[in-house]
């Protein structure tokens, strides 16, 4: 648990522009700006980096996922300097929630994956980097999208306790069982062997 030191209206202002920074829907905001329609009617819906793959355009779905990981490491970076490490943690949360569930979208958001692992770079990197590499080596050893971001999820607390950060790993708890949550249909499909690889299309 992280020592809270900073006000209560110091959180409370920071977890409400974390969440609006989070919450802004990248992946929508790309595909149209790109002409390549409205995400939420592509593959499966996700307004995701995945999803954005799914439109066969490579140069959307990076600036997808750097753009959703970049959210959430910036609201971190943000309240850290202008707050505190306290407000950090409840900065990473929050800009996680308005990924979820961002107000524009009527609270039907993405899965949270790389907002997750921005949040991890930006709150300590060497976490950060190794839950990345978990993600990686999964993916290139699986090409599952799903599995590889399951396993980073599960793989980040040890991670974090492992490196010396150990405040962090209650944070990282909750956000890895949403990331577990989101992804109910996703593991479904796992245990059914039916879930698409990374480049595929939706079942």
């Amino acid at each position: 648990m992280p020592v809270f030191e900073a006000s209560a209206l110091a959180l409370l202002v920071t977890a409400v522009l974390g969440y609006l920074i989070g919450s802004i829907p990248f992946g929508v905001l790309v595909t149209k700006a790109m002409g390549l329609g409205d995400l939420r009617k592509i593959g499966s819906g996700n307004i995701g980096a995945t999803n954005v793959l799914r439109t066969g355009n490579k140069a959307a779905a990076l600036a997808t996922l750097i753009l959703d990981g970049g959210k959430g490491a910036v609201a971190v970076l943000v309240a850290r300097a202008c707050v505190g490490p306290d407000a950090a943690q409840v900065a990473a949360l929050a800009s996680f929630l308005g990924h979820l569930y961002p107000v524009w979208l009527n609270f039907k958001g993405g899965k949270g994956v790389a907002t997750f692992l921005g949040t991890l770079l930006a709150l300590a990197w060497p976490v950060g980097l190794a839950a990345c590499l978990t993600w990686l080596a999964t993916a290139i050893m699986t090409r599952i999208s799903s599995l590889s971001a399951l396993a980073a999820a599960a793989a980040a607390a040890p991670l974090a306790w492992a490196l010396g950060h150990g405040d962090l790993v209650l944070l990282i708890l909750v956000m890895a069982a949403l990331v577990f949550w989101r992804h109910g249909a996703n593991i479904a499909r796992l245990r059914a062997g039916t879930e698409p690889r990374i480049g595929g299309t939706k079942p």
